[in-house]
């Protein structure tokens, strides 16, 4: 039972995780609420007054109500927007109204209308985008990778004289010890075990000559 109380917590938090995300994804605002996106009667900073009360996030959509072919919308530089001009603009011109437009980046957003003098009478609109909730710039404390690793070249190894690479005179061969190779050792003289064994045998085999003719 308390396994499944803390399952249905978790999906409740993550339930609710998603729809906030989701929320701030899908934030509408209506460009001059019910004055639309047409050219100012009132004031000429009437846009500018409508944004100064709302909060831009990447991810929300901006409505431009309009009639088609009377405006249009068009995301310029701030040279462009200042000037009242289509020069350098950014992606491509809406006259198909209503329009949405999604904000996909963080920092300064610029429209005008270009038809007539409408952007000169204050059809125009510019507005700040701060990042998505939750996103981070990237940190500055990213580990680097390791130096490479030097090597040190093999040192050569330093003449030796002469004398270094003759042959070693070969010493006599001391008593006891093996001779060495090339050299005809004598058979060594025979030692009286031998000549006591060799006596024995002709002392055998004369008494067996004796007693055969005796």
């Amino acid at each position: 039972m308390e396994i499944s109380m803390s399952k249905f917590a978790f999906g409740a938090v993550l339930v609710v995780l998603i729809m906030q995300n989701y929320a701030y994804a899908q934030t509408v605002h209506v460009v001059g609420d019910s004055s639309n996106w047409t050219v100012p009667r009132t004031s000429a900073s009437l846009y500018q007054d409508w944004a100064s009360s709302k909060k831009f996030v990447v991810g929300d959509i901006l409505t431009f109500n309009f009639a088609t072919n009377e405006h249009d919308v068009l995301r310029v530089p701030k040279a462009s927007y200042d000037g009242c001009t289509s020069a350098n603009p950014i992606g491509q011109m809406i006259t198909t109204g209503p329009a949405n437009v999604t904000l996909d980046s963080a920092g300064d957003h610029f429209y005008i209308c270009t038809i007539g003098r409408h952007c000169l009478g204050g059809q125009k609109l510019s507005i700040t985008v701060s990042a998505a909730p939750g996103a981070s710039p990237p940190s500055s404390n990213t580990p680097r990778p390791p130096p490479p690793a030097t090597t040190t070249p093999p040192t050569a190894p330093s003449p030796t004289s002469p004398a270094d690479c003759a042959p070693a005179p070969a010493s006599p061969p001391t008593s006891g010890g093996p001779a060495p190779q090339g050299t005809s050792v004598p058979p060594p003289p025979p030692t009286s075990s031998s000549s006591a064994v060799v006596a024995g045998v002709y002392l055998s085999f004369f008494s067996i000559v004796m007693a055969f003719f005796f």
